[in-house]
């Protein structure tokens, strides 16, 4: 069974920093690209970065670039977003998704998830 589970989302303040955690299983991790997309009530649906768990390439929004660095640790299977310099309109609930390496180039953010978590909310209080 695919599965993503996130976690590490949270309330802090503007300027502080999270590290959100995308435990995967149930596929071959080295065969996707993992996402992190957010949502936030009343707005889109936004692509925030990407990983290859092949090679490595990444993507950032330009609304989340210079703060966020997007990791992967192919031994566990896991890759992690860390944000810093959080700012209130990052508030959203965070999901990571799993995307097959075909759908992604690193220049924009993919389409096409095979699977996605159920999420991890992430509040900034102004």
């Amino acid at each position: 069974e695919v599965q993503l589970v996130e976690s590490g989302g949270g309330f802090v303040q503007a300027g502080g920093s999270l590290r959100l955690s995308c435990a995967a299983s149930g596929f071959t991790f080295d065969d996707y690209a993992i996402g992190w997309f957010r949502q936030a009530p009343g707005k889109e649906r936004e692509g925030v970065s990407c990983i290859s768990s092949s090679d490595g390439t990444t993507y950032y929004a330009d609304s989340v670039k210079g703060r966020f660095t997007i990791s992967s640790d192919n031994a566990k299977n896991t890759v992690y977003l860390q944000m810093n310099s959080l700012k209130p309109e990052d508030t959203a609930r965070y999901y990571c998704a799993a995307y097959l390496l075909r759908y992604y180039s690193g220049s924009y953010y993919p389409r096409n998830p095979r699977a996605w978590g159920q999420g991890t909310l992430v509040t900034v209080s102004s």
